[in-house]
C-alpha cells in the first residue's frame, strides 16, 4: 500500500480536509480574548487558497456572535500569500453590537503578521419586502451536462487544469456556449456543489458558499482575453479583495449556480462580480473580486 500524497488527496480526503479547516480551536479562551485558530489545507501552488482563509474568517466572527445573527455581508482584502505548511491565527474585534445588527473585524496572521483582514455584518433574522433579479433563462441543469468531462467544452476557461480545481472539495461543471447579449459583457455559468454531504450546520454552509466562491468570480475576466494559468506561461494573477452579500439560505452540498462576467479590465487588474442560485432559481447571494492579473511581456 503506498502513501497518500498530501497534494494530490482524493475527492473524499479533500472533503474531510475541507471541513476539518472550517472547525476553528478556541484558542483564547483562557485569556478571554476572541482568537482562535484553523489548520493550512496543502495546495498544489504553494500557497493558502483565499477561500479557505474567506471561510475560516466567517466563522471565526460568527463565533462571536448570537446564535440568531447572521452573517449577510462581508469585505475582506488579502494582504500576503499564506503558507500551507502552516496554521492560520483568527483575532476578531467585537466592533459594534446594536438591536438588530452586529459588526465585527476579523484579522488571519502567520508568523505575527496579518495575510486577510475582513470587516463582516450580521443581522437578526427578520421579515421584509423581497425582490430579486431572476437567473437567466434556458441554462441547462448541472444534470444535463456530462458528467466526468465537467471542464472540457470550455477549453480555453480559466478553470481547465487549474491545480486548485483539481483536488478541490467541490465538484465544477461548465455550462458550454452561452449567448450574449448586446451591450452586456459576455458571462460565465458554473455549477459547484460539495463533493459529499457536510454537516448540518448553517453557518458552516455560509462559510462554505464563500470558500467556492474564490474559485471562478475572477476567471470571467481571464476568460474574455483567453488566459487560463495551465496555457499561459509566466502569467501571474492574485485575489486582491473580496465582497460578498448572503441573500438566502442553501446548503452547499446542493448544486449552486454562479453566473459572473468582468466589467473591467485594466492597470494589471481586473474586477469579476457574480450571482449565485440554487436550482430553483432562488438569488442566493452576490459576489465580487478584484485581482490583479499580469501578463508576460516577454
Amino acid at each position: 500500500m503506498t502513501d497518500r500524497n498530501p497534494m494530490r488527496p482524493d475527492r473524499q480526503t479533500a472533503l474531510a480536509d475541507f471541513v476539518a479547516a472550517l472547525d476553528l480551536t478556541d484558542t483564547g479562551a483562557r485569556t478571554h480574548e476572541d482568537i482562535y485558530t484553523g489548520p493550512s489545507q496543502h495546495m498544489p501552488h504553494g500557497r493558502v487558497f483565499g477561500g479557505q482563509v474567506l471561510a475560516q474568517t466567517v466563522m471565526a466572527a460568527q463565533r462571536t456572535v448570537a446564535a440568531d445573527r447572521i452573517i449577510h455581508s462581508m469585505h475582506g482584502y488579502f494582504l500576503r500569500p499564506g503558507d500551507p505548511a502552516l496554521p492560520i491565527t483568527f483575532a476578531v474585534d467585537r466592533i459594534h453590537d446594536g438591536r438588530s445588527f452586529s459588526a465585527r473585524r476579523t484579522q488571519a496572521y502567520q508568523n505575527g503578521v496579518p495575510i486577510f483582514s475582513m470587516i463582516a455584518s450580521f443581522q437578526l433574522a427578520t421579515n421584509g419586502v423581497e425582490h430579486q433579479q431572476d437567473m437567466p433563462a434556458g441554462i441547462p441543469g448541472p444534470e444535463e451536462l456530462p458528467r466526468g468531462t465537467n471542464l472540457r467544452p470550455m477549453g480555453a476557461h480559466p478553470l481547465t487544469l487549474n491545480p486548485l480545481v483539481l483536488v478541490s472539495p467541490f465538484e465544477f461543471r461548465v455550462v458550454p456556449d452561452l449567448p450574449s447579449n448586446p451591450g452586456e459583457p459576455p458571462y460565465d455559468a458554473i455549477w459547484i456543489k460539495a463533493v459529499g454531504r457536510l454537516p448540518d450546520d448553517p453557518q458552516l454552509h455560509r462559510a462554505a458558499l464563500a470558500y467556492a466562491s474564490d474559485y471562478t468570480v475572477l476567471a470571467s475576466a481571464m476568460h474574455l482575453h483567453g488566459l487560463t494559468l495551465a496555457m499561459q506561461p509566466g502569467l501571474k494573477v492574485a485575489s486582491l479583495d473580496h465582497v460578498m452579500w448572503w441573500h438566502r439560505f442553501a446548503r452547499a452540498d446542493e448544486w449552486m449556480l454562479f453566473i459572473q462576467a468582468s466589467p473591467n479590465t485594466g492597470g494589471g487588474r481586473g474586477l469579476g462580480q457574480g450571482r449565485v442560485y440554487d436550482t430553483s432559481g432562488r438569488l442566493l447571494a452576490s459576489v465580487g473580486q478584484e485581482g490583479m492579473i499580469r501578463v508576460p511581456t516577454d
